[in-house]
């Protein structure tokens, strides 16, 4: 008889998913909005697979921190404070990378222009981090004003400020670093 003593077949054997709803099931669920994150806010791909990882153990680690409520924005909020942490160690402690620029050699070439690609790479690369997390969660993930102001602890107003002055640091960067100045349509 496989059915354990209370006649509900609670053994695991043969169980591979997580039961829906549950928290194993929801971060699972958030893994690829959390990997899309964390390679934006870091520079290179290992690195921001570095804190995919490590974002991924906290959680799991402090699950019992978490009370129910928004795991998605328990779980940007980790991933946030672990950046912003390495990033505050980094400038304590630099260090030169030993790969270089071999890795992102060939990333470039496959999605079109590789000099446009360069130079948006390169603006990106050079905002501070927290207007960088701020416009990736909004532009690229599409999280409202109030969800990232709650995934970074911050008031809606500083999210929008950010927002705003990092689209603008951004448009004055590439029509700077432009051959051709860039013209509106009259």
């Amino acid at each position: 008889m496989s059915q354990s003593h209370n006649g509900k077949g609670s053994d695991r054997r043969g169980q591979s998913a997580p039961a829906p709803g549950s928290f194993e099931a929801q971060m699972l669920a958030l893994m690829p909005s959390l990997r899309r994150y964390s390679r934006s806010l870091s520079r290179h791909d290992a690195d921001g697979e570095d804190l995919f990882q490590d974002c991924i153990e906290k959680a799991l680690l402090n699950r019992h921190q978490w009370r129910g409520g928004g795991l998605k924005a328990w779980a940007y909020a980790i991933m946030t404070n672990l950046y912003r942490n390495r990033h505050r160690s980094e400038k304590r402690h630099p260090s030169e990378s030993l790969d270089g620029h071999e890795e992102d050699a060939g990333t470039t070439e496959a999605h079109g222009d590789t000099l446009e690609n360069d130079r948006l790479y390169h603006a990106l690369a050079g905002l501070a981090p927290e207007a960088r997390a701020v416009l990736m969660l909004v532009t690229v993930e599409g999280y409202s004003y109030q969800e990232v102001a709650d995934m970074m602890r911050i008031p809606i107003g500083t999210v929008m400020s950010r927002l705003s002055r990092t689209r603008e640091t951004l448009r004055a960067q590439l029509a700077a670093d432009n051959i051709i100045p860039l013209r509106r349509p009259k």
